[in-house]
């Protein structure tokens, strides 16, 4: 049977400061190098391993990686184009307190986050899920059985989430917050309200 795990990357630059980063290519904060570096122990404590560690070709991702590769002492991570973050448009580097009126009246608001839906530029919530099946027919392919780690974004993350449990996306933006360093389980045995793994500390959205 095929497990596929899903980890988000540490808080980066851009996160400590409220910046909508999208396919931004900022590096990890200490803070998120901690976080990773916690969630490594973690992985390695419960005894988990991994067949195979996939990651979005961004700093931040490939670092979160390559930490928790390093740990449980594996090579390299390999990069997977698709895992890259949502393409955020006009929204890319705007702050957080932007949104709203930027993209009233289509945001979708949160406890915890305002999302904005269809920002000029930007790649809309069904096309990231149908980026997120692709996805998961290739890993499918790849490993028809086995531990795959996914390391990815906040965004194309949920909906590689929507896609596996075959879920609305509107109503997987609201379930849960898929915070820094987060890391789920998608798996047939696995029911979706039960996918959290490990949480970690969060410090910001």
């Amino acid at each position: 049977m095929l497990k596929i795990y899903l980890a988000r990357h540490g808080q980066d630059e851009d996160n400590v400061k409220g910046i909508l980063n999208g396919r931004r290519d900022k590096p990890l904060t200490p803070k998120g190098t901690e976080q990773v570096k916690e969630v490594a122990e973690k992985i390695k404590d419960s005894g988990l391993n991994f067949d195979k560690i996939y990651s979005s070709p961004l700093k931040r991702t490939y670092k979160t990686a390559k930490i928790i590769s390093e740990a449980l002492g594996m090579g390299k991570p390999s990069v997977l184009q698709d895992l890259i973050e949502r393409d955020f448009g006009i929204m890319t580097g705007k702050h957080i307190s932007q949104i709203e009126e930027m993209c009233k009246p289509y945001i979708l608001k949160t406890e915890t986050i305002t999302y904005f839906l269809k920002p000029k530029g930007a790649e809309t919530f069904p096309q990231l899920v149908e980026r997120g099946k692709k996805l998961l027919s290739k890993i499918r392919k790849l490993h028809p059985k086995g531990n795959i780690l996914l390391v990815t974004h906040g965004d194309i993350g949920k909906t590689i989430y929507a896609a596996y449990y075959n879920l609305k996306w509107k109503d997987v933006l609201t379930m849960f917050h898929f915070g820094n360093s987060d890391l789920l389980l998608l798996s047939k045995n696995s029911p979706a309200e039960e996918a959290y793994v490990f949480k970690s500390d969060q410090y910001n959205l």
